[in-house]
Order: structure tokens, then sequence, then C-alpha cells
């Protein structure tokens, strides 16, 4: 089974935790997983380039949107004013003492109601120009003098589309409701003073029990904390240690938490799932009790209780909660083919009315001119095909189902079907570096002592030291520590020993540092009886060494803790108060933990202070990145060179420092500490000062190097999307030297290539002068830090993106997840290009949600990314293939599709001028009802459609010759120029179709419509077989369906055709020559092309 999540959006914070297991009940949340959203993401101004003025052009080309838009904005605002959000006082189960009025606690994700989802579906679809148009000219035919044909032509097109829809859109509401209603009904146990009831809602105040689940591991049960997984609200994997007040905890029973006069304040809601703010105060005891309340106090709703049993008071219900206040909601992504394609409608509805305006003026404008010009532009409305989004969303959709079947890249999940074209498109991929190109598996390489360095191959010779003087501590029994630490000053002894002894108790003290200064936890998993059920009994929990895994919030502090293990001092126990050590011999060493003060992004490090129970010894232990504690340590001349070199060999360092206190000065800090920790304002910088007094002058002990891997094959990939002119940006959260470092070991600066490392600056003037230098270098990686790009940005945006976007290789490093969005959105502005993001983490959320097309791995850090993700993988290197492979196909098939509808529009439309010019203008069409209907639909759909199958390189191809993907991104495809020769192609079809028509027509008009829609049809057949590249058997299998769906559907069709005629030799050989005429000249151009201009990918195939 897995472990519950916290039902329903309720903050709870925690009481009580009980070691005896409470009878179960589900904890749940919306399974939505929630982003973070990046509520201080300020846009950048815009390039210079790009600003235009506002005027009627403006106004025309979708002006009118933006101000209806906001027009709408405001109405809403003023009849729907947001409550403000207020901190709250809250009594422990004394509901009545509650003055404000809190949001009911349920989830609601549907985006209409039952009064809003026809209006609602109805503007999503025809705020399309292609739709609104196909509306329009549907009305008109209610419009007796406009009437043309029948009404079923044109109403059941949009009908089926609208249908279709509409359909799609009400089984995911339902579905929405569905998951909604599941979660909101399920039962609370709640805490009343007649004890446990199960209620469906709960609210501010009430006292609940959330679900208690002992899973696969057993901790030692320590009364007072839980362990809870947050991995659906900030995307960690690892285990989180929550803490209850400890007032509390010495009340006898359950029931006694109604007999106590306590109250809860907490900070109004607020967006950071990372703090919290309150006080708990006991008012019936004397003097009353204050404790301040913390993060680790709470549990937010979406975490999931995954060991112990808690009783929390609910603070934050609904909407209110930190799950449903950073849900961000992802933008609508349209595909750069989509946006063209409707550019390319646009230019047809202007032509159609054109060639109304000329059918009108040739008539002289005689008599009510204008309703002919409206007849005109609905006979000619076929120009623009109703088929041709339904087309293209079905071949989106065959894609993604590709994508998904694809056996090379297994686990690929596609998450929005609209833009798998854009993965044909790309120039900027944009990479986070940990969990993305390497495997955030971290293993220790290197620990420095500042006069000795030992490696890999010389770990046994800090296992021998370990031994050595763990022996010696219990021979000495009592005055270990002592003895240990005067070692180095005793009487003098030759040097040699001398040395031995010193380097031999800095080892010492190093390791157990390492040992002790850390956030994690030794888990052992349980034996399961033969019932299935945990046994919670102590005495048969197997605590041998092969049993024990690490619990921890990073993979850094886990590899840390496994070698120390692995040179012999294991932590073998860890609680709220206490750890336990294991020495090489056995012995087990005790420490009291005083303090701990975690790991922040702001501080870079993190301390605990313990006192060691069997001398008493009082000690204070920080570890943390060297910018930070390089201020901290006593005076060295080694630290900062040291740092540099292992970064340069790609690793991690940690820097580690103790500092002895007294009883007295560890007294007088921790009054201090407790009373900066009660205060309402400014804690954070009042407690952050009261730490500063003890960060002063520590002993620097020892730097440590931790080594991330690579993924699988990230050379190659990287090596193939550089070959295909893609463009490769590594924004990453490390140091600079880690960052340049992994970006040449994993070849995404070639070896050939230069590196300019940006300066630091903080002012124009460096800037300048900076970016000057910059301008001077040709084809160099550019490596540059956050704080540098921010003051490049805020006074050189236009010339520093004109100057990187230069680079063939670009790395960021400590970015933070806000200036990961700001640089996607900076390369969209600038260059046209379309650009890509990929990471794996919480913190890569914004910059995937921001790009053209986002890609997620699901990665050491959790599903997070994968989830607001586009398309979803679960190894880098599978990126080359969905683009080399899936991005080709799919661009190129979209492009070939969308022009053979609107070819398959324009051929009819064609024939209809031609036949109306002939018979003196006359507004009347050439075919009626249903031969209109099936010819969009039954007659050529098929073949059309299969175009979604062709290929013009083979996979393997793609993958061996990337440099075929460079000629994607000029979007030779689609473009005007390929446009205008189906236009042509369509003009003379039509024309030669029509007029052959008219000339062998012998005495009756139903004749001419006989030979000419049998010759269209196959005109059409035909051009689809020119237009494939590679033969598929579904394409011969359509092909042959349409022609018979055609000749039996003759049989029915003798209201528009004269049957006895049809089954004659003169049908059968002008219809051939008509459709001969028509094909063979374009047979003969496409073989006269491929014969002396081929295209690059056709030297290849041959």
């Amino acid at each position: 089974g897995f472990p519950y999540k916290l039902k329903h959006p309720i903050n709870i914070f925690l009481i009580s935790f009980l070691s005896s297991n409470l009878d179960e009940m589900p904890l749940m949340m919306s399974e939505e997983g929630f982003e973070n959203d990046e509520s201080d993401y300020q846009t950048l101004p815009r390039a210079r380039v790009n600003q235009r003025q506002r005027g009627l052009g403006w106004f025309l080309c979708g002006g009118w949107k933006v101000l209806c838009g906001s027009c709408c904005d405001c109405l809403a605002h003023v009849f729907r004013r947001k409550k403000e959000l207020k901190a709250r006082t809250v009594w422990l189960g004394c509901p009545e003492k509650c003055e404000e009025k809190y949001p009911k606690n349920g989830i609601k994700n549907q985006k209409y109601n039952i009064f809003t989802f026809v209006p609602g579906v109805l503007y999503q679809q025809f705020k399309f120009f292609l739709n609104l148009y196909f509306l329009v000219v549907a009305c008109s035919q209610f419009v007796p003098s406009l009437k043309i044909g029948y009404l079923y032509t044109y109403w059941a097109p949009l009908g089926f589309v609208l249908a279709v829809t509409v359909v799609r859109e009400a089984v995911d509401e339902v579905r929405r409701f569905q998951r909604d209603k599941e979660m909101n009904s399920q039962l609370y146990s709640k805490l009343t003073v007649r004890g446990k009831i199960q209620v469906k809602t709960n609210n501010v105040t009430d006292m609940i029990i959330p679900k208690a689940f002992l899973s696969f591991f057993f901790f030692f049960f320590f009364s007072g904390s839980c362990f809870i997984r947050t991995d659906q609200l900030d995307g960690e994997t690892d285990w989180k240690l929550k803490v209850a007040v400890s007032c509390t905890q010495r009340l006898p029973a359950v029931g006694d938490l109604f007999s106590i006069s306590a109250y809860v304040y907490a900070q109004r809601p607020q967006l950071d799932i990372h703090s919290f703010e309150g006080n708990f105060t006991r008012e019936d005891t004397d003097p009353q009790i204050h404790e301040s309340l913390s993060i680790e106090n709470t549990l937010w709703a979406s975490t999931v209780v995954a060991s112990g049993t808690v009783i929390g008071v609910v603070i934050y219900t609904g909407k209110e909660t930190r799950s449903v206040l950073n849900t961000s909601y992802a933008k609508n992504k349209v595909g750069l083919l989509d946006l063209e394609l409707n550019r390319l409608t646009k230019a047809l509805f202007l032509a159609q009315v054109v060639l109304s305006v000329v059918m009108v003026a040739l008539q002289g404008f005689v008599g009510p001119w204008f309703r002919n010009l409206f007849r005109f532009i609905v006979l000619f409305s076929y120009i623009i095909p109703i088929s041709l989004r339904v087309n293209l969303d079905m071949g989106k959709s065959a894609y993604g189902w590709m994508i998904m079947k694809d056996e090379n890249i297994p686990g690929t999940v596609v998450r929005t079907s609209t833009i798998p074209e854009e993965l044909g498109r790309l120039v900027y991929l944009l990479t986070d570096k940990t969990g993305t190109l390497t495997q955030n598996e971290m293993i220790f390489k290197r620990l420095h002592l500042g006069t000795v360095s030992y490696g890999t191959d010389t770990m046994d010779e800090i296992q021998n030291h370990i031994i050595q003087s763990y022996a010696l501590v219990s021979h000495v029994h009592g005055r270990a520590a002592t003895s240990l630490g005067l070692t180095p000053s005793r009487k003098t002894q030759t040097s040699g020993p001398k040395v031995r002894k010193s380097v031999s108790s800095r080892i010492h003290e190093a390791v157990k540092a390492i040992a002790l200064c850390h956030n994690v936890t030794p888990v052992y998993e349980s034996h399961t009886a033969v019932n299935g059920e945990a046994e919670s009994a102590e005495a048969d929990q197997d605590f041998s060494d092969d049993n024990r895994t690490y619990q921890a919030s990073s993979p850094d502090e886990v590899a840390l803790v496994r070698w120390t293990e692995s040179v012999g001092l294991t932590l073998v126990n860890r609680d709220l108060t206490s750890l336990q050590l294991k020495t090489p011999s056995g012995q087990i060493l005790s420490f009291h933990i005083l303090q701990i003060f975690p790991f922040t992004s702001e501080s870079k490090r993190m301390g605990i202070i313990v006192r060691e129970e069997s001398t008493g010894n009082i000690t204070f232990y920080m570890k943390g990145a060297d910018v930070a504690m390089a201020s901290i340590v006593q005076y060295n001349d080694w630290l900062e060179e040291e740092c540099g070199n292992m970064a340069r060999e790609g690793l991690r360092t940690l820097v580690v420092a103790k500092k002895s206190l007294s009883e007295e000065q560890y007294q007088d800090f921790e009054n201090r500490y407790n009373q900066a920790k009660l205060s309402i304002h400014d804690r954070a910088l009042k407690v952050a000062a009261v730490l500063e007094s003890l960060e002063r002058e520590m002993e620097l002990l020892c730097l440590t190097g931790v080594e991330d891997q690579l993924q699988t094959d990230v050379r190659p990939t990287l090596e193939l999307l550089r070959n295909a002119g893609i463009k490769i940006w590594m924004l990453t959260g490390d140091k600079l030297e880690t960052a340049t470092c992994i970006a040449k070991s994993s070849h995404l600066v070639s070896r050939n290539q230069d590196i300019h490392v940006f300066k630091s600056v903080s002012n124009r003037g460096e800037a300048h002068l900076e970016l000057n230098a910059f301008r001077r270098k040709h084809d160099c990686a550019l490596v540059i830090s956050g704080d540098s790009l921010e003051v490049c940005l805020r006074y050189y945006e236009h010339e520093f993106v004109e100057l990187a976007c230069q680079c063939p290789a670009v790395v960021c490093c400590r970015c933070s997840p806000t200036q990961k969005a700001q640089i996607v959105t900076l390369l969209q502005q600038h260059t046209a290009n379309r650009t890509c993001a990929i990471g794996d983490g919480g913190n890569d959320v914004s910059m995937i949600q921001a790009a053209h097309c986002g890609i997620g791995i699901e990665g050491k850090e959790g599903k997070q990314a994968s989830l607001a993700a586009d398309f979803s993988i679960t190894q880098f290197k599978h990126i080359g293939r969905l683009l080399m492979v899936h991005g080709r196909n799919s661009y190129k098939r979209s492009a070939a599709l969308g022009q053979f509808v609107m070819h398959r529009g324009m051929i009819i439309s064609t024939m209809q001028a031609v036949f109306s010019s002939i018979f003196f203008f006359a507004s009347v069409p050439l075919y009626q009802g249903f031969l209109m209907v099936g010819y969009a639909t039954i007659y050529t759909m098929f073949p059309v459609f299969s175009l979604v199958l062709d290929q013009d390189v083979k996979p393997d191809m793609a993958l061996l010759y990337p440099e075929l993907y460079k000629d994607l991104t000029k979007g030779r495809s689609l473009s005007f120029k390929t446009f205008l020769i189906w236009v042509l192609i369509s003009i003379y079809q039509g024309g030669i179709l029509m007029y052959g028509a008219l000339l062998l027509f012998e005495s009756e008009f139903v004749h001419v419509v006989a030979i000419s829609f049998t010759a269209l049809i196959l005109t059409e057949l035909l051009m689809v077989a020119l237009t494939i590249r590679t033969w598929h058997w579904l394409m011969v299998v359509a092909e042959f369906f349409s022609l018979g769906c055609y000749l039996a559907s003759l049989a029915f069709l003798n209201e528009y055709f004269d049957l006895s005629f049809i089954t004659t030799w003169p049908f059968l050989w002008k219809v051939s020559a008509i459709t001969l005429v028509s094909c063979l000249p374009l047979y003969i151009i496409k073989y006269l092309k491929r014969k002396f201009s081929p295209p690059s990918y056709s030297k290849l195939s041959s």
C-alpha cells in the first residue's frame, strides 16, 4: 500500500503525535500536482526593437480583442471583489470563539458551471477566425435571398466540428466533477469531547487525525515527531521530519486537549510553502506558556503522512491553503504552424472577397449587386475548408499516439497534444543541470584537510586512522575526548609520530563532524508478519547494516553519511533530541541534539549544536557552501584555492567547521535565540542576527568533494543536438566552477572551443566594459552568473541578448527559478525562434511553462516538472529521437496535410468561378447537396488524412544525419512560396477540369456535372499519390476504399447523375482524358525537379 494524502485542501498545525496506533482514517488531497506559482515573476521590459505604436492598424489586427478582454476583466473585478486575507487566532476545538468566516473546505477544479458551460465552450471555439467565418456563412443561409443549395451542406460540417468539441469538453468537465466529488465526500476522523466521529467536511478550529500509515519502513517510534512526504507540493521526493508542540506532548490523554484553554496565532495565508510564522499560547497555566511555531510544526495540504500518528488543528481551508494558492494555470500554448495556417486562411479570405467583387464587377454592378456579392462570397466559401481544423487536430492526436507507442523512447508521455509540430522547429534548448544532464546520484570522492588530501584510492588510510583513534578512546575510557584533543600538544616526541598523531586527530575530528552535522535519519525496514501487518515490537527489529537505509532532504547529505559509514563511523539512530553513532569496535556514542539550524538557499549552510553524553562537551558544527563559509571560518590560505581545484574536477564542495562552547556561552545563546523566535515582526532577521553572533572564528576542519554522475548517453545526445543546429543553454543554480566543469565533461562545449567567463559585474560601467571585452571574442562559449546577468539585462538587455545568441553554447550559473523563466521569455522576445526548456525539478516548472515547448524528466526530484511539461520523458537521451524523428515527421506531415486540405477547397472554388463566368456570372452552385458534403468527407477524407503516415527520411537516417533538422527551422515546408505553388496547381487543375467538361459535354447540363465531378474525385486521389513520399499499406487501402465508396454511391446519386450515361464508353474516355491532362504535367514536373534539383534528404534516401 501507499501512504495517504492530506485530504481536501486543509493546512493543519500539529498538536500532538501519538505512538499508539489510532484507528485509521484516509488522508487525501486534490490529485492535480500543484505547480509553484511564480508570483514574483516580472516580465522584463521588451526590447526597444519590438516597440510598436498603437494605431488603427493595431486595433484592426487584434487590438479589439485586447480591449474587449480588458473590459470584461474590469466588469468581473467589480462584481467579484477579492476578500482580503488576514492573520488569524484559532482556539483549539472552540468554533464559537471564531469571529471570522473562513472558506468552505472543498476542492473545485472545474472550468465551468451548468450555466457557463455552453457559452464558455462556444467562445473558445469562435475566437478562431476560421470557425467564426463558418458560423457567419452558415447563418446567412437562413436569409431566403442569400440561400444557396441545402442548409445541411453548411450546417452539417460546422455542427460536426462543434459536437466533437462540446462532447470532449463535457467529458473532461464530468471527470473533473467526479474527481472533486470523490475527494470532497471522503470522511475525516474528527476529535470531539465525546470521542472520535467521522465527518465529511471540517472547519477551521476542528481537531482532526490525518491518516497514520506504517509503510515499508519502520521508525524507532519517538513520540513527538512524524515523517511526511511533500512530492505533490514541491516536487521533492525525500521525507521531511515534522515536530509537535512540546507542551501538548506532556498531556496524559488525548481527551485532555479539550480541557485546556489554548490558541494558535497564525500569519495570513500566503504563497511561500517553505516558511510559516505563528505562536502557540496556553492560557490556563501560571505563567502562560508561549511557544513559537515554524514550518516544522505544520502539515500543508497535499502532503502525505508517511509514518507516525498525528492530531492537528485546522488552520487554513479551501482556497486559502498553500497548495491552492500556489496553483498556477499554465498558458494555452499555440504552435507556430497553427499561427502560419491562420495567416494563410486570412489571405484566402481576402482572395475570396476579391474574387466575389470581380464577379460582381464583370456583371456590371446591375440590380441588387450587394446581395449578389454576398451570394458569391457564400458560393466561394469552400476556398477556406472547414475540415482543416478537424484534420489537423486528428493529425496531432495521431502524432501523440505514435510518440507514446515508440519502443525506442519508452515511458514518454504527451501531455499537450496541440503542439507536436513545435518539436520540429526548435532553435534554442534551455536545460537544467542537476538531475537532467547529471543523475543526481552523489558519490563521495575527496576529503581535504589543508595539508593533506584523500581520494577514492586512499580511503583505507582514513579507515585505519579512525580504527586507531577509537581504539585509543575506548582504552582511555572516560578521558577519551580530552586526551585525543591534546594529542598534538603532548610532550615533544620525534617529528614522525607527532605529524601522524596530528593528522590522525584531524581526520578523527573531521569524520566525526561529517557524521554529526546533517539532517539524515537512518530507517530500518520492518519484518512483515504472516498476516501482512507490520510488527511494531522493537525486539523483532533488524538493526544490521544491510537493513539500513538513509532518508534526507538532499542526496549530498546521504552521500556524506554513507561515506562515514564506509570508514567506520556509522549513524545508527536519530530522533528529535538525540543521535547515536557506532564506532568501528561496536561501541555506541550518544549525543544530545540541543539546536538544529536547517539549510536554506539564502544562508547556503546548516548547523547543529550537540552535547556529547559521555563528556558533557558542547560543540557547534556547521557545514555549507564555500562562499557562505569563507567569512565564518578562521583565516587560512588554502580553502579558496582548493575549492576551485575541486570544482574544476566537477565536484560539489562543502566546507565543514566547528566551535566548542562552554555551558554559559550556550545558555546565553539559547535565551536570545528563543526570544527572537517568539517575535511576530521581522522574526527571520532577528533569528539570523542571533545566529550570526555564534558564527564567528570557527575552526576549519575539512573540505569535502562529492561527484554528481552524468546521465547515460548525455555526450552523444548533446553532440547530436549541436549538429542539428540547436543552440544549448544550461541554466543551473550550481557554482560557476562546477557548472563550467559539467559543461566541458558533457561536451556541451566542444573540445576545440574557448570559454569566456563573464566577470562578476555590479554596475553599469563594469557591465559596459565586460560586454565590450566579450564582443571581441569569436566562437566561444559564454559562462555568466545570475547576478551579473541581472545587471546586464537591466542596462544592456538588447546588446547582451544579441551577443549571447551568437554563442554556440551559454552557461548561466547561480540562477533562480524566476531567472530561468526570464531568460526563456527574453529569447522569445528578441529572436523569432522557437525555444524548448527541459528540466526535472519543481524549480524548473516556471521555465518549462514559459517556453514554447516544455519537456519534463521524471527524475529523483519527483514528478513535478514532468506533470507541468508538454512532453514527459524518462531519460535525457530520449530527446534526440523525440526531436529528430518525431518532431521532423509531425511538422512535415502537418504542413503537407494543411496545404492539401486547402488545395481541396481551392480547386472546387476555381471550378465554381469558371462555371459562373461562363454562365453569365450567375451566382448558382455547380454541385449541390450531398455531392459537396461527400466531396469533403467520404470521397477524399481517408486518402488525405493518410498523409499523417508519410515520411521523407527513415528514422535511422534522421538520427544519423542530424544536419537535416536545420532545414526545418527555416520553415520551408509551409511558407507563402509553397502556398502559392499550391494555389497555381489548384487554378490550373480547376480550370482544366471545368473547361474540359464543358468542351466535351454534348447535350445536357447533367453530363457536365457527372464528368467534372468524377474527374475531380480521381484528380484528388491521384494528387494524394503524387504528394506521398513513402508509401504505407494503409495509404493504399485508403485510396482504394475511397474510390470504392464513390463507385458504390453512384447507384444512389440518380438525382444528380444520369446513370444510363455513366455506364457508357464516351463517359469513361472523357473522364480519363480530362484527368490525364490535369495530373500528367504535374507528375512530369515532379520527376524533372527530383532529377535536376533534388532536396537534401532525397540524396540520403536513394
